[in-house]
Formats: structure tokens, sequence, C-alpha cells
């Protein structure tokens, strides 16, 4: 089934709310198996909304609306949908009463406006609105059905978890249902992952194959329509199984989880401690981790040595290594690798990772900027030294630089092949 939503209001078109509702209706009908082809905003103005209301009836078997079933003058949401279907507005007899004994409740005048919300375009199945005043409304006329929802969030996720997903369902026939797997991706950028899987994506009809790129990440969502969760899962590994043949030194994680989050999980399952010790991102990489609820468990600290006086005071390094003629300087492998080991002998971990590195937007110590150097410590281990070149401004090569740093510990303790 094709569907179109038309979220209605002024306040959407001059960015004075933001549309959420869109996302989250397009999320629920894609897990009903109803495909989403246009998404429409239009103005609270009465032609317009049957502008739209006509067009979207050309391209689309289900047309759903969000805003304008409120109290006021504006609210035309109704009023144009049943003018153009030529079918009058009644009373919702329940939905008066609701209305009427709410204000009774609080001692408050009911203004005349407000049964404008219990009204029902006539043949529609009345939707409960459990968090507000407003009738939701369902009806199919002529082959086309229209769902009518709520504006607020807080009164239209609920009306439309509850009896409009009963409605559509009703109206649905065929009981297929979307089935979705995530695969994360790092250490490989969107391009050079879509390359690889160009005839996979290019061909592809049922499941399908849909990249989307973070910063330091990627992810790939591959999808079935099926009747059971067996079915769809025997689908999704074919597919799965397709990408991993090619790609699957990078795959993180089968599900839409971050990299830093996937990190933490090895360290636990291995009872492993990790310590930082940052230059450049200045304490992003230890923010990363630390936003993974629990993660003190596995991260017992970090330090962030920004200035070659810090990195002498707090960690050590001697000043020779890092200023003066002939050193190698703050921005290089050995300090790098000196960085990782200090941190981890201070706090007694089994990992030290290291960070340091020029983000711009000048160049340091004559080294261009995107130059960056990560350091693996591990106990009883080698360290090992990465060097990467990274694009961007001075924010986003910090990102990378983190997300980098996250890559390379994660190889390590999966046991990934660099």
């Amino acid at each position: 089934m094709r569907a179109e939503i038309i979220a209605v209001g002024t306040e959407l078109l001059l960015g004075q709310t933001v549309n959420t509702n869109a996302a989250y209706i397009s999320q629920g009908l894609a897990e009903l198996g109803i495909d989403v082809y246009f998404q429409t905003v239009v103005g609270d103005n009465e032609g317009r909304i049957r502008q739209a209301i006509e067009l979207a009836r050309t391209r689309a078997e289900l047309i759903v609306f969000t805003g304008g079933l409120g109290p006021t003058q504006d609210d035309l949401t109704k009023d144009a949908l049943a003018a153009l279907l030529g079918r009058p507005l009644s009373l919702h007899e329940p939905s008066m009463a609701k209305i009427e004994q709410l204000f009774a409740s609080r001692g408050l005048h009911m203004v005349e406006s407000n049964r404008r919300q219990a009204n029902m375009i006539e043949g529609s199945e009345p939707l409960e609105n459990t968090a507000g005043l407003a009738v939701g409304n369902g009806l199919t006329v002529d082959g086309i059905h229209y769902l009518l929802l709520p504006g607020p969030p807080r009164e239209m996720r609920p009306m439309f978890d509850g009896p409009a997903k009963a409605w559509l369902r009703s109206i649905a026939g065929e009981d297929r249902r979307l089935f979705s797997r995530t695969l994360k991706f790092a250490g490989i950028g969107e391009s050079s992952l879509e390359e690889a899987l160009i005839d996979l994506i290019e061909q592809q009809t049922d499941p399908t194959i849909a990249p989307y790129a973070k910063e330091g990440e990627v992810a790939i969502r591959i999808s079935t329509k099926a009747v059971s969760e067996l079915e769809a899962a025997e689908r999704l590994d074919v597919t799965e199984a397709q990408i991993n043949a090619r790609v699957g030194k990078h795959i993180f994680a089968r599900e839409d989880i971050p990299l830093e989050d996937a990190v933490v999980r090895l360290l636990r399952g291995a009872r492993f401690k990790l310590a930082s010790s940052e230059s450049l991102t200045g304490g992003l990489f230890a923010e990363l981790i630390t936003n993974i609820p629990g993660s003190s468990g596995e991260f017992v600290g970090g330090v962030v040595t920004y200035t070659n006086m810090m990195k002498h005071k707090l960690l050590g390094i001697p000043l020779a290594q890092l200023e003066g003629p002939g050193a190698p300087g703050a921005i290089s492998e050995s300090t790098a690798k000196l960085m990782a080991e200090r941190v981890m002998e201070l706090t007694g971990s089994d990992f030290g990772v290291s960070l340091t590195g020029v983000a711009g937007p000048a160049e340091s110590e004559g080294k261009p900027v995107g130059l960056v150097y990560f350091g693996i410590a591990q106990r009883g281990k080698q360290t090992i030294v990465h060097t990467a070149h990274l694009s961007g401004n001075r924010n986003i090569i910090r990102v990378r630089a983190a997300k980098a740093a996250l890559y390379r510990l994660w190889q390590v303790l999966a046991g990934v092949e660099a």
C-alpha cells in the first residue's frame, strides 16, 4: 500500500515547530509494511489543504493527516477533507461528553468552539484520544483510506500506536510486515562500502539494501516484507552473508549501536579495563566511552594532556621528546606510543589509548592539518601506533579521530586483522 503523510500547520512551514510526527508515523507505517512515498507540509489554509489532498489522492492509497483537529478556527483538516468528499461533519457524542466532563471537573466555562474537537466526518471510525480531546478519524472512500491524527506528539503517538494501528491493520488486508536488520561498519567510508556492494544494491528487490553514514561509522539496513519473523530471517540471512563475504572485517555490530558501545561490550566480556590520554581530541574519546551506560566498569579514566607541559607533568614524557632541536615532537608516533603506555601504567588498566595530532585550522610543529597518531598499549603486548590523515574542519577531524581510535581498539579486542 502506498501512503502519503500530510502534516498541517503554518508553524511547521515557519520553522517554529519541528515536524517530528512525520518521522514517527513513517517508522510505524514501515513496520506495518506500508510504504510512505511522499511527505507534505501545508499551512492552515483550507484551500491549500484541499489542493494537497487532491494531489495526494493521485499517488497514494492511504493519506495520513497530522494536525488541524483542534478547537480554533485555523484547525481545518476535517473541514477541508469533508468538503472535498462531499460529506457532512457530525458530533461524536462520547468525545463531546468527555470534553464537557473535563471542563466541568475543572470548574471552567467551555467555549463553544471546543465542540469542533468532537466532530467526525460522516462514515468515519472514531479513534480515541487518550491524551487529549480531539477525536481521530479513519475512513475509506472510493478505495482511498484517510487517517486523521492530532498534531501534538503527546496526543498523536498514543493514538497512532493504539487505535490507528488497529484500524490500519483492518484495512491493510495482506498480513505482511516490514522486518529490518542493521549492520554497522567502521574503518570504511560510505562510498567505499557502496562500491564493494554496488551490484547487490543495484540488483536489490527484496530484501532491500540501504546505506546510511555518520561521522566515523556507516550503517546498512537490509529490509524485507514477510508474514513471519522466521520467513524474514531466512531472507535477511542470505543477504547478510553476501555482504559479510565482502566487507565482514568492517562489521562491528549487527544492531544499531554506536562503535563505542561495541567496544565497551567487548571490554566487559573480557573483563578488561581501559584508560585514555588525549591531546587533539580534548577528552572526546573519553566522552564517547562514558556516554555508554555502565561503562564505569570498564573505563577507569583518562587525562587530557593538551600542552607539552601537561604531557610532561602528568604522563612523565621527557621534554626532550616533545620539543627542541631534533625532538620528535608531541605529534609523532613515538609520543603517541609513550602516551598510551604511560596512561596504562598510571591507571593500572589493561589498555591505554592515546590520540595526538593536528585538528587545525593551522598546521602545528610543521605538520599538516589532519595528521593523527593513535597509540594502543596492551598489558603484556607490544604497543601499536596507527597513523591517519583525516579531512574536514576542526570539529570533524576531532570526531573522526576519536572514532578511528575506537575502531583500532575494536580491531584488537575483536581479533580482527588490521
